[in-house]
């Protein structure tokens, strides 16, 4: 039985909008957290001579933000090619 558009655009975007989530939730606990709520317990750390917290606000969460972007773009591709939607 085939599936309905429709609902296979539903199905597609629900989880387009569940890996977005997912990913801007890590996000938003590398860059907040370990930048602001827990760079005390990061500070007793050090990563090059400089404390873990610091480094965190400064630097890790860019880092983790381009990480996130090729994440991204990997789960993107799958889901496309796993729905059809691929452009190859």
């Amino acid at each position: 039985m085939p599936i309905d558009p429709k609902q296979k655009t539903k199905v597609y975007w629900k989880k387009n909008l569940q890996t977005l989530v997912v990913l801007l939730l890590i996000w938003f606990l590398v860059s907040f957290g370990c930048g602001i709520l827990w760079v005390e317990e990061l500070n007793s750390i050090q990563l090059g001579g400089f404390k873990l917290g610091f480094w965190f606000a400064q630097q890790g969460s860019i880092y983790v933000f381009v990480l996130l972007i090729f994440a991204y773009v990997y789960w993107m591709n799958r889901l496309d090619r796993k729905f059809d939607v691929d452009e190859e």
